[in-house]
């Protein structure tokens, strides 16, 4: 993977010797995409020129060639969402109690033999919390031969792993970007990683063949692979996990 860096660098660099452009430096808040797009780049193309990886891992400081550029321009920055106050209803001073004329006073009724009915009180129950989980597609259709467990190594144990017959279709369980689609991560052969929306993320290993490239946006239940077997042999199956961020969560939870 580092040789892999290093050549995707090295080209990088071969690149911007042989067109005009301009040094970015990165600073807080500024993320690969907004520089991108300031500066009319297309986002893979200026990551594979600089040798990034992992867009999202842009450091701070980082000086991005920014081919076609004639000057510097001023990149907007992503500022953290700060959660609002709960609002305090200031309070209110006590309005002086004014003295009431008494009523006059009942007579209470006569005792009557029978006990009177009384209604039992009522305890309200709080209504059950919705969840926030959002609920994904099967990649495919299978039996489950591995669970998922957080105490895993590469290629297993993170996600979970379904049998079935070699080059069966792997669709997207949802729709999102293609932010890898290579061979490179040991343990996983072929290997496709979607991006979603709210910092989810879906992976689908053990691939005969990747449909996609990194950079393509695709559909919820579109095709992204044929599944194949696990890079150390073995019967066919494909390897799902699903990620919130850098956490790997239990895939089950997701699907429906």
């Amino acid at each position: 993977m580092k040789f892999y860096l290093f050549v995707a660098g090295f080209l990088g660099l071969l690149l911007a010797g042989c067109q005009s452009g301009v040094y970015h430096t990165v600073t807080k808040g500024q993320t690969l995409y907004r520089i991108s797009r300031t500066y009319q780049v297309n986002e893979t193309y200026l990551a594979r020129v600089n040798g990034i990886s992992d867009p999202g891992q842009l450091r701070i400081g980082t000086r991005l060639f920014i081919p076609g550029a004639t000057r510097q321009r001023r990149v907007p920055v992503v500022r953290p969402e700060v959660p609002r106050a709960i609002a305090v209803a200031p309070q209110r001073s006590p309005k002086p109690q004014v003295a009431k004329p008494r009523a006059p006073v009942r007579q209470p009724p006569p005792k009557s033999s029978t006990v009177p009915h009384r209604t039992p009180a009522v305890r309200a129950t709080k209504a059950p919390q919705a969840t926030n989980i959002k609920k994904l597609q099967w990649p495919l259709r299978g039996k489950i031969v591995r669970t998922f467990s957080e105490q895993g190594k590469a290629g297993g144990g993170k996600g979970i792993e379904i049998a079935v017959r070699a080059g069966s279709d792997v669709s997207a369980a949802e729709a999102g970007k293609v932010i890898y689609s290579g061979d490179g991560v040991k343990g996983y052969g072929f290997l496709v990683i979607l991006q979603h929306e709210n910092d989810l993320f879906t992976v689908y290993g053990f691939n005969q063949r990747n449909l996609v490239r990194m950079g393509d946006y695709v559909s919820k239940g579109e095709k992204v692979a044929l599944s194949g077997v696990p890079p150390g042999g073995g019967k066919p199956r494909l390897h799902f996990e699903v990620r919130k961020g850098k956490t790997a969560v239990n895939p089950i939870l997701y699907l429906p």
